[in-house]
């Protein structure tokens, strides 16, 4: 946790965030050494703590506030109760329940003035996250995994093993408590926990955690340095006008695949959309290379992209003939060579 703190410039403040299991409440035993110390590497440090209760498990109310309780015997001050409700958006339930739980954690973070919110994620959650990745055909960011610090975000056990954090729990007495969640086969997550990875392990010899979260460590360099690349691309080609951007379709074109996909994933966000999956980005991409349609190709997030060309031609026509619900698409020679993205207020059909 020292290194975490230190890359993070040592916050005089951090918040724990903790479900009372293992991996966070060993967290918060190693976090309540520190803030019993009042000190990191002599700068000042202290540490509070909040439990969100997501309602998604009868008794969950129950083990929230002995969560509380326990906290506040390790010292931590002040511990938080935060209640979320959990809103189905669309990616699953694992998914709407971090976003609800994030939401939370820095509300609670604003509030108690915490420059940083440490997560109990380890060693054996990164392989997992990969390995998820792996399988459904996700991209370098994806593979990556999840970063030791993202904003105020921390995850100072990513080097640690699962097994590791348990020995923690039984050295200070504690006694965690256990997601049923995390071994019900109705999650893919749990599926790869309890039935993948110690199938790996034992085909392929131990290590295999350990290999799989050097790849995302491998793999996050070569994401940052892409992402960092595609986003001075991408500024120095985006058009914005009253009710969307366009970029200059040549350009894009010239462009490297991983750059010109990125640029076109940065597009649809600017605009208010989510990230592609490699699908779509594949059928917008399909647009710059002039055969068959010309749009308009669907993106989540509500967002369109078409391809504005020479006024009078065919494929023209197609990307300027009205949507339904669709606003007006600009007409003229000056179209020429627009790849054009709009973000719209409902569904499109």
């Amino acid at each position: 946790m020292r290194d975490a703190l230190a890359a993070a410039g040592y916050p005089e403040r951090v918040l724990v965030a903790c479900s009372g299991g293992p991996d966070s409440l060993a967290l918060a035993a190693v976090a309540a050494h520190f803030a019993r110390r009042g000190t990191v590497d002599g700068h000042p440090v202290s540490v509070a703590a909040v439990v969100v209760d997501h309602q998604l498990q009868e008794g969950s109310a129950g083990v929230a506030a002995e969560t509380v309780a326990v906290l506040q015997e390790l010292g931590l001050s002040p511990v938080q109760l935060r209640t979320v409700e959990v809103a189905a958006t669309g990616f699953g339930p694992e998914a709407a329940a971090r976003d609800a739980r994030h939401a939370a954690l820095e509300a609670a973070a604003d509030e108690l003035g915490c420059g940083a919110i440490l997560l109990g994620h380890t060693l054996d959650d990164q392989a997992e996250q990969v390995l998820l990745g792996l399988a459904r055909g996700s991209g370098t960011r994806s593979l990556a995994g999840m970063r030791p610090a993202r904003g105020r975000l921390l995850r100072p056990f990513l080097g640690l093993r699962r097994e590791e954090t348990l020995e923690i729990c039984a050295v200070e007495g504690l006694d965690p408590w256990h997601d049923p969640h995390n071994t019900d086969p109705a999650f893919a997550r749990s599926r790869t926990r309890v039935d993948v990875m110690p199938l790996l392990e034992e085909k392929l010899g131990p290590g295999v955690a350990e290999s799989l979260a050097r790849t995302a460590a491998i793999l996050q360099q070569d994401a940052d340095f892409l992402e960092e690349l595609a986003a001075g691309r991408y500024a120095g080609l985006v058009q914005r006008t009253d009710d969307g951007v366009w970029l200059p379709e040549a350009a894009v074109r010239e462009l490297p695949p991983a750059l010109r996909f990125r640029v076109i994933a940065k597009a649809a966000a600017d605009v208010g959309g989510q990230q592609p999956g490699y699908g779509r980005l594949q059928a917008a991409e399909a647009l710059l290379r002039r055969q068959g349609s010309a749009g308009p190709v669907q993106l989540p997030g509500n967002v369109s992209v078409y391809r504005l060309s020479l006024a009078g031609q065919a494929e023209e026509k197609l990307a300027l003939a009205k949507q339904p619900g669709q606003p007006d698409v600009p007409r003229g020679g000056d179209g020429c060579g627009k790849l054009v993205f709009r973000h719209h207020k409902t569904p499109q059909h």
